[in-house]
């Protein structure tokens, strides 16, 4: 299946929970007049595009209605539309590998359940791809055996090499041997840090610890700091964005489970009010699920149905 169509299908909740609402909205009333624009505000809220983001659009609306008199579906639709993109325009971006013999390396962080270890998967997959070369990950999660024991499952899937310690070791130390076996044989490593929640003081510290690890081996920053964000969990992801980002300066984000909510306008929310890239969107389980972010064709595939 192209990926457009897995795309268009995986945003169908959002569809019908914002585009199909306003059109019913619009499409029941011969008139635009206050009560139909709050109806269209509580639509976009209802999707989690932000309160802001919302106002803003609607002033956008109102001063063209203003302006023309009448507007129909068609002109509402087309103008929503032009606004989104207008607002995503510029947040999205590649993967950072590098191309000079040293080996790139990307820390991956997020809450537990949004999906970080399969995505760190998916990744190694168009990595590896992309590249020809070796991934190896580290299995810097060493709080949860069973954590340790999926990455192991996914690394004999992408053929990746893993750098584990016992259950319990200092994370921090598990990635410095991921970093020398990396530097010698070359290729991608992917850091697997453990599931915290952002509120939680020595967990954060801890992966500060790590950023820093990187960066004192390696005499460079990692090449990538990537944060998971599960979709369904709504303005809850910007609050986990801004944190993370205080704690190791995120260079990406990647939006997961898209196809599980119907307010997936977050993606505009998150955009709006965070300055990091939304680097990949995921909408499923398979690997072909996991896509470069295209902020028109996301658009064009909301809207398309």
């Amino acid at each position: 299946m192209a990926w457009f169509k897995r795309l268009k299908d995986g945003l169908q909740k959002t569809r019908t929970n914002m585009v199909e609402a306003i059109s019913e909205v619009v499409t029941r009333t011969a008139k635009f007049d206050a009560e139909t624009l709050d109806d269209i505000e509580e639509i976009l809220v209802r999707s989690d595009i932000g309160i802001q983001t919302t106002l803003t659009i609607i002033n956008d609306l109102r001063s063209n209605i203003d302006r023309r008199g009448t507007i129909d579906i068609t002109e509402i639709l087309d103008f929503l539309r032009a606004e989104l993109k207008t607002k995503l325009t510029g947040g999205n971006g590649t993967l950072a590998l590098r191309s000079d013999g040293e080996p790139t390396v990307i820390i991956v962080v997020g809450v537990n359940g949004a999906g970080k270890t399969t995505t760190i998967a998916k990744l190694a997959g168009l990595v590896a791809a992309q590249t020809g070369s070796k991934v190896t990950f580290a299995a810097a999660d060493t709080f949860r055996a069973a954590a340790m024991e999926q990455l192991e499952i996914w690394a004999q899937r992408v053929g990746a090499d893993v750098v584990k310690h016992r259950l319990g070791a200092d994370p921090s130390a598990v990635v410095f041997d991921a970093l020398d076996h990396v530097r010698s044989r070359g290729g991608t490593l992917f850091i697997d840090t453990a599931g915290r929640l952002q509120t939680k003081h020595n967990l954060m510290e801890e992966l500060k610890k790590i950023d820093r690890t990187v960066t004192k081996r390696l005499g460079r920053p990692a090449d990538e700091r990537l944060l998971v964000l599960d979709s369904t969990g709504g303005q809850n992801g910007i609050s986990q964005a801004k944190l993370f980002h205080a704690a190791i300066d995120l260079t990406g984000i990647v939006l997961t489970k898209l196809d599980g909510t119907a307010k997936g306008g977050v993606i505009v929310a998150i955009r709006e009010q965070i300055d990091i890239p939304i680097k990949y969107i995921g909408v499923g389980e398979s690997k072909e699920d996991l896509h470069l972010f295209d902020p028109d064709q996301f658009v064009e595939a909301l809207f398309e149905g």
